[in-house]
């Protein structure tokens, strides 16, 4: 895993427990899977002119905890007991401000092609890691940023199999609890 510290992120409210996991999904520009421009958004250094689409993110100061390329490669560009900027105006269950208690996961993707097994597999295994560190981070509190935020946002979207997801989760919690 690597790690390229995003100038996009603040300290968590105190005493506030991560009790959840955002899934989202993203692509720059639309449709382009390449890792490049993600990065360059999160690290607040992506060339406004390398893109036309590109001039609407003037300003935006985003982030996420880590994202999953389409090889499963996982990036992580803020501290897990930091807020990361991903989640926006958000609530769930009565509950406002996600970005207080939930871990932000992009994947590489977009609304019209499925994500890859790889990133199925290192997303799984990248939530069980955090399920083992956060206990109060559940399978039920496993989210898309469309769930928090559903008149926003669209992703992970239809393109996401939460049964695909909570299999391979299945999958790897098997093998952590297995006895060595």
């Amino acid at each position: 895993m690597r790690f390229m510290p995003s100038p996009h992120y603040n300290e968590r409210p105190n005493d506030m427990s991560i009790d959840m996991i955002v899934l989202h999904a993203i692509s720059l520009p639309a449709g382009e899977f390449d890792m490049k421009y993600v990065e360059q958004l999160f690290l607040g250094s992506l060339d406004m002119a390398a893109h036309p689409c590109f001039h609407d993110l003037q300003g935006v100061q985003v982030s996420a905890h880590f994202v999953v390329d389409r090889q499963g490669d996982v990036t992580q560009f803020v501290a897990c007991d930091k807020r990361a900027w991903h989640a926006g105006s958000s609530s769930w269950q009565g509950r406002e401000n996600c970005n207080d208690y939930a871990m932000g996961i992009e994947m590489i993707g977009d609304e019209l092609r499925p994500f890859t097994a790889k990133q199925y597999k290192e997303t799984a295994r990248l939530c069980r890691a955090l399920m083992l560190r956060y206990p109060d981070i559940t399978i039920e509190r496993m989210v898309g940023h469309q769930d928090i935020a559903p008149m926003r946002k669209w992703d992970p979207g239809k393109q996401w199999d939460w049964q695909h997801f909570h299999r391979s989760l299945a999958h790897i919690r098997n093998l952590t609890s297995s006895p060595t």
